[in-house]
């Protein structure tokens, strides 16, 4: 019994002076990258080169201090002409005129045919400038 006591207490006494001593800690402390919130103003220059090289809507910004006030005009005209002639057409093929003429419209740079038929209307968009044509076929309700 003796001997178990005399083990237990040299574990004790190698335990908290031997391996004791090897054990250290440390206080963690915050500190800030940004120079804004009280980091070093020199990551300034390494912050600002990781957004720019990170930023994706610089050429958007760009455009938008280029803009023409008169092709914007022309481009919201021809939007609510179209919007315009969208709705007229969808009237007429959902309302009680059922006999719909064969219409032609240019505006701008788009030729806009109208062509009934047994099937629906066909509405046909051309671009004068490049040759590009889209067709649109609006059914019979």
């Amino acid at each position: 019994m003796k001997f178990s006591y005399m083990v237990s207490f040299i574990v004790f006494v190698l335990f908290f002076t031997g391996f004791g001593s090897a054990v250290v800690a440390q206080q963690f402390v915050y500190e800030p990258k940004n120079p804004a919130f009280g980091g070093n103003p020199m990551n300034y220059q390494w912050l600002m080169s990781s957004a720019n090289t990170q930023n994706q809507h610089e050429a958007t910004a760009a455009s938008r201090l280029e803009r023409n006030p008169l092709a914007d005009f022309e481009a919201s005209l021809q939007r609510q002409v179209l919007s315009q002639l969208t709705r007229d057409i969808v009237r007429r093929q959902v309302g009680d005129d059922d006999l719909m003429k064969e219409s032609r419209f240019e505006f701008g740079e788009f030729n806009i045919e109208l062509l009934p038929g047994l099937d629906g209307v066909t509405v046909i968009i051309s671009n004068i400038m490049t040759g590009d044509e889209t067709s649109i076929t609006i059914p019979n309700f």
